[in-house]
């Protein structure tokens, strides 16, 4: 089961494996339907139609479709952590390259697979949650939490900002790829990799 989003993104969390389950179901939905429809077109009583769930289920975690697509970009986070740190099992202790790759290439295969992330990311294309909960300050604040004791330092003001420099920045370019070639161009990828190791070289190396 993909993880459930954070509770404080939900009216009520889910106690029992069955409505964690329904709860998945639900946002799966909206997943697919923000594909098919866009956010605009996306409804409550059409997530509730597609999860084959009561409405009233729906209701019973969201309130509107703006509180789901929060929920799904904390989802979206929480899954992409995950997969960074598998991928970082492989990789040897302190390697900051390939932690950035890691994180990166997993962005990367996100943005071209997930059902919904194209629309919803982390947040980034529809803004969700509160004005101290930014999207790309959550996701820095994330791998500056999970990448500061692979690499041995300390999540100090200096990481922190340095990684939330790098997010803002990888976000920027990586929208320009994914606009300029539905894919992502290749070309741009490679850049935005080079001005990563460049940055990065300077403040980890």
């Amino acid at each position: 089961m993909k993880p459930v989003p954070h509770a404080t993104s939900l009216r009520r969390a889910p106690v029992q494996r069955r409505s964690a389950e329904r709860l998945t179901r639900i946002l799966d939905a909206c997943a697919d339907l923000l594909d098919e429809v866009g956010y605009d077109a996306l409804s409550t009583r059409a997530v509730a139609q597609r999860a084959q769930v009561p409405i009233g289920s729906v209701y019973r975690f969201f309130g509107n479709k703006r509180e789901m697509a929060d929920a799904l970009a904390q989802r979206n986070l929480e899954r992409y952590v995950e997969q960074v740190t598998e991928r970082l099992k492989g990789a040897a202790q302190g390697d900051w390259r390939a932690a950035m790759d890691a994180v990166l290439e997993e962005y990367l295969a996100m943005k071209r697979t997930a059902p919904g992330f194209s629309l919803v990311d982390f947040g980034n294309q529809i803004p969700v949650g509160t004005r101290h909960g930014e999207p790309n300050t959550r996701v820095a604040d994330r791998l500056t939490d999970l990448l500061a004791g692979y690499l041995a330092r300390t999540p100090d003001a200096d990481l922190r900002r340095a990684f939330l420099i790098a997010v803002e920045s990888a976000d920027t370019l990586v929208q320009l790829a994914f606009r300029v070639d539905p894919q992502g161009d290749e070309a741009i990828i490679a850049e935005t990799r080079e001005l990563l190791r460049a940055y990065l070289g300077r403040v980890l190396d």
